[in-house]
């Protein structure tokens, strides 16, 4: 477990597969923000789950969220399209509503790039969020991530178009 200040981040666990699936992704409005691709039904215990996690790979890292008083299940976090060759990746956390505004994401988004600069020896780590996510651009903010641009009507979310805001951090701007 890589731990922060709230949080850990830990390998996904079987049990927290369902719930998972049940509070973040079967939210269809939420997903739709945090996922560019098309949301689709998927039953309970299937192997699609976009959380099923089945063998390591170079190419994502993905994380399950504990608080560490509480050992509870906080949510999702991962370093996702991992360019070995270029040194660099993009930041994806999703909180499950009962832990928002509770200040976990800055330690999540921290704890990533600490597990990113540090364990993976990348060079810049991306955020690609909607513009109105202002919760997410913050946390990214505070974790020292920059503002590099936004992407006019990017996202297709819930049936309009919407602005994406892509934040940047390099491995020499990170404090760890």
């Amino acid at each position: 477990m890589i731990r922060g200040d709230k949080i850990g981040l830990r390998a996904r666990h079987e049990a927290d597969i369902p719930v998972l699936d049940a509070v973040l992704y079967n939210d269809v409005a939420t997903r739709s923000r945090q996922d560019p691709r098309p949301w689709h039904p998927i039953p309970p215990g299937s192997a699609h789950s976009p959380y099923v996690v089945t063998e390591p790979s170079d190419e994502a890292a993905p994380f399950s969220v504990v608080e560490l008083d509480s050992q509870e299940l906080v949510g999702a976090a991962s370093l996702w399209g991992i360019d070995t060759h270029n040194r660099a990746a993009h930041v994806g956390i999703s909180v499950l509503p009962d832990f928002r505004g509770r200040g976990f994401s800055s330690d999540i988004v921290r704890v990533l790039c600490e597990y990113g600069f540090a364990v993976r020896g990348l060079h810049r780590l991306q955020v690609e969020t909607t513009a109105d996510n202002t919760p997410m651009i913050a946390a990214a903010k505070r974790a020292g991530f920059t503002t590099e641009g936004t992407l006019r009507n990017a996202a297709w979310v819930y049936g309009a178009f919407v602005d994406q805001v892509i934040l940047g951090l390099l491995t020499d701007e990170w404090t760890p």
